[in-house]
């Protein structure tokens, strides 16, 4: 095994950094989403205002989203395709993992597409397309604790810690703000937050957290990669 495998490539440091700061970013744009929808909209702050830092955080996320898939591509250590980057599921390097994180790639570039192509699609379509964006941040959350060989890190811990209580925060908040009506979706917008908590917790526990976990997974891919 070589050093490079052992202690991780430029290109490896700089798809991991462009990961964290999409995840932070994507975090940030679904907290003011959250916060300012509905009648929880603050009043001090113009809408225009809002909606502009809510289009130039979600921008940023893509340009530091693309900057990762590229450089995870680029490097040489597990040999990933950029079909990877795009098809759920298909890498033979945590599959299950690199997965979600191409299906919340999937989800944000159809919040892209559609925010583009919105004067023809009308307001209701593109909003039906834009929740998605709230779907996109899960599946990046797990994508980052499941794929990233620093997760056992303090700070990494840290960093996924906050991003939970931010979004779980705000959709509480944003509950307690709402008025009257629709119960049923409260009820489960309310048990979903929370659940996603307590399934990354256990998570971590029984994967990532435990010994040898991150290096069996990348003996693995050594193999694999090694066999082509």
């Amino acid at each position: 095994m070589t050093t490079v495998a052992l202690t991780g490539s430029p290109l490896w440091y700089a798809g991991r950094a462009g990961g964290t700061l999409a995840l932070t970013l994507l975090t940030a744009t679904v907290v003011l989403g959250i916060a300012s929808g509905g009648r929880s909209a603050p009043r001090r702050i113009g809408r225009f205002e809002i909606a502009l830092l809510h289009r130039n955080l979600s921008l940023l996320t893509l340009v530091f989203l693309a900057a990762h898939v590229v450089t995870v591509v680029l490097d040489p250590f597990v040999h990933l395709g950029w079909a990877v980057a795009v098809v759920p599921f298909g890498a033979s390097y945590r599959p299950l993992w690199l997965g979600l994180g191409a299906a919340a790639a999937d989800l944000l570039l159809a919040v892209l597409v559609t925010s583009v192509l919105r004067p023809r699609l009308g307001v209701r379509r593109w909003k039906a397309v834009h929740w998605l964006a709230y779907a996109a941040w899960p599946l990046a959350l797990f994508h980052g604790a499941g794929s990233g060989t620093d997760t056992r890190l303090p700070l990494q811990l840290w960093l996924y810690a906050a991003c939970l209580a931010c979004v779980v925060t705000a959709v509480w908040w944003r509950l307690a703000k709402a008025g009257p009506g629709r119960v049923a979706g409260r009820l489960a917008a309310a048990v979903t937050t929370s659940a996603v908590p307590v399934v990354l917790t256990a998570f971590l526990a029984a994967g990532p957290l435990q010994p040898g976990w991150s290096h069996r997974a990348a003996t693995a891919a050594l193999l694999i990669g090694g066999g082509r």
